[in-house]
């Protein structure tokens, strides 16, 4: 499956952001989609996951109850809806698939999307 990453810019704290992550060569429906980030000298970090067999979501608990991932069936595109966006979110995200994840860690993750910068200014 390949991944494109879209979706990211400049906000104030408090603020929304929508991030899209479409796939080709492969349906979302099959794969685990995971939504990662890293910011300046740290480490690449969990944020959301969905299951495209099942439906589950799963969160990291820094985002939960502010952050939603969901899929878009007729785009084959996972959605992640940030709300109340703060300075401490500013970061590169990045989308990730596999069929079958061991861990929700970014190692378990085969093909990954390029990098959208997110930027959340207080």
């Amino acid at each position: 499956v390949q991944l494109q990453a879209s979706g990211g810019g400049s906000v104030q704290a408090g603020g929304s952001m929508k991030l899209s992550c479409a796939a080709s060569e492969g349906t979302v429906s099959s794969y685990v989609v995971g939504w990662f980030r890293q910011a300046p000298g740290k480490e690449r970090e969990f944020v959301a996951a969905f299951n495209g067999k099942t439906g589950a979501t799963f969160y990291a608990s820094s985002v939960k109850g502010r952050y939603t991932i969901s899929k878009d069936n007729s785009k084959n595109t996972i959605i992640l809806q940030m709300n109340s966006l703060r300075p401490e979110d500013t970061a590169v995200y990045y989308c990730a698939a596999d069929p079958l994840p061991a861990t929700l860690t970014p190692g378990d993750f085969k093909s990954w999307g390029q990098g959208t910068l997110v930027t959340v200014s207080s």
